[in-house]
């Protein structure tokens, strides 16, 4: 789970910066559309690729 602790004089807008950064790096949101609908095979493999050439790139 994402958790931002607050700053004594932070601001609210860069605490939600903080969090957005953090849930991206995460992977929640992507996580949360692929789990929402039904996937075709095509989508499937077309992501497991685009996935793959992450890994191979962070090599």
């Amino acid at each position: 789970m994402t958790q931002v602790v607050l700053g004594e004089n932070e601001g609210i807008e860069s605490a939600l910066r903080r969090f957005k950064r953090q849930v991206s790096r995460a992977g929640i949101l992507s996580d949360v559309r692929r789990c929402r609908h039904f996937e075709t095979p095509l989508e499937k493999r077309k992501r497991k690729t685009i996935a793959s050439r992450r890994k191979r790139r962070m090599r």
